[in-house]
C-alpha cells in the first residue's frame, strides 16, 4: 500500500475544497489536471454542469462564485485506491452555499466519486470529479426574519467597525 500518495491524494482534495471556498482561484486550478472532466449535479441551478479541461472549470468556479457567495465545503470518509500513478477516491461532503442578493441559503451533501493522476511534476491532481446528491436543500433568508448576515470575508466592514 502506497501510504504517501494516500496522504498526498487526501491532502489535494482537501486543498481542492479549501481554494475553492478561500476563492483562490490560481491554485484551485492547481488541484486540477490540464484535461479534468467534471461533472455536477445541483438542483438549485436545475440542470446538471458539465466541464471538459482546467480552464473551463476552474474559470466557471471563478465567475460563478465571486465575493458576492459564501461558500463552505467539508469532506469526510475518504475511500482512496492506488495503482501506480493513477488513484481513485469517494467522498463524502457537506457543504453550505449563502447568497445574500439571492436571499438564499442552500445546504447539501452527498458523495464524490473522483480520479486521480501523478503527474510528470510528480503532484498528484484531479482528472475526474462528480458527485451524487443525497440531499440539497434551499430556504428563501426572506422566511426567516431575524437571519442576519453578519459577515464574510470579502464583505467591507461598515464605517466605525474595529
Amino acid at each position: 500500500m502506497d501510504l504517501a500518495a494516500l496522504e498526498e491524494i487526501r491532502q489535494l482534495k482537501y486543498r481542492y475544497f479549501r481554494t475553492l471556498d478561500l476563492k483562490q482561484w490560481d491554485a484551485f486550478a492547481d488541484t486540477l489536471a490540464h484535461d479534468v472532466v467534471a461533472e455536477y449535479g445541483t438542483h438549485a441551478l436545475t440542470d446538471p454542469l458539465v466541464f471538459e479541461g482546467r480552464e473551463a472549470l476552474a474559470g466557471f468556479m471563478g465567475s460563478t462564485l465571486g465575493p458576492g457567495i459564501t461558500t463552505v465545503h467539508v469532506a469526510s470518509h475518504p475511500e482512496i485506491a492506488v495503482d501506480g500513478d493513477i488513484a481513485t477516491g469517494s467522498w463524502c461532503f457537506e457543504d453550505t452555499v449563502i447568497v445574500p442578493e439571492g436571499k438564499s441559503l442552500i445546504r447539501g451533501a452527498g458523495y464524490y466519486n473522483d480520479a486521480y493522476r501523478r503527474d510528470e511534476d510528480g503532484r498528484w491532481r484531479i482528472t475526474r470529479t462528480s458527485y451524487q446528491r443525497i440531499y440539497e436543500s434551499m430556504i428563501s433568508l426572506d422566511d426567516v426574519p431575524s437571519h442576519r448576515f453578519l459577515s464574510h470575508m470579502w464583505a467591507s466592514r461598515p464605517a466605525g467597525d474595529a
